[in-house]
């Protein structure tokens, strides 16, 4: 399968979902990250999607309960259409989110985190394989922002289902690879292939 094959094929699978559905399923992601090893918690600054409903994503805010119930620093994308990057923009109780020209919600405003200060990412995707390969929606936002953080900060997927094989044949050389991904049923660590 191609890489649009692949994105047209887990939009369908999403939408497939009905709302309840989605709605348990990402509950029960959030729950597996509770089974997480302890060391998921003992960080400072955690970068999290907000869900574009429009598109089924999973919804997000069972796990900002779990951060906040942990008193973590947390932040959120801010998009930039004209240079095609996002900022880490600091989520604070008083943050006004409004709704881009795609329908993500983003703070308005507000202090901007640098990349090499957050520690774990939870990454939006569609597809991915046990390798760590992902594939998210083309436009390159998570992968030009996660090749500006540390190389220790944990990259963690989430998705309603299992991972793919292998499609490490469609990767760009400016991919960046997954460390785990949440699924309702399963924690996967995911390995890098030397190829």
């Amino acid at each position: 399968m191609t890489k649009k094959e692949l994105r047209t094929l887990y939009k369908q699978k999403r939408n497939a979902l009905s709302a309840e559905e989605r709605d348990l399923l990402s509950r029960q992601i959030a729950e597996r990250l509770l089974l997480f090893p302890n060391s998921l918690w003992e960080h400072h600054t955690y970068h999290i999607f907000l869900p574009i409903e429009r598109l089924a994503e999973i919804n997000t805010n069972y796990i900002l309960d779990i951060l906040r119930d942990k008193n973590k620093q947390i932040v959120v994308p801010k998009m930039d259409n004209n240079t095609r990057t996002l900022s880490s923009i600091l989520l604070t109780k008083d943050t006004q989110l409004i709704n881009n020209a795609w329908g993500i919600p983003e703070p308005k405003q507000g202090v901007i985190i640098t990349p090499k200060t957050i520690d774990v990412v939870f990454v939006p995707l569609l597809s991915y394989d046990k390798y760590g390969n992902r594939i998210g929606y083309g436009g390159g936002y998570y992968d030009r922002f996660l090749s500006e953080c540390r190389g220790d900060t944990l990259k963690i997927g989430l998705s309603y289902f299992p991972p793919e094989n292998n499609f490490y044949a469609l990767r760009n050389a400016t991919d960046v690879f997954l460390d785990y991904t949440i699924t309702p049923s399963a924690n996967y660590t995911l390995t890098k292939r030397e190829y």
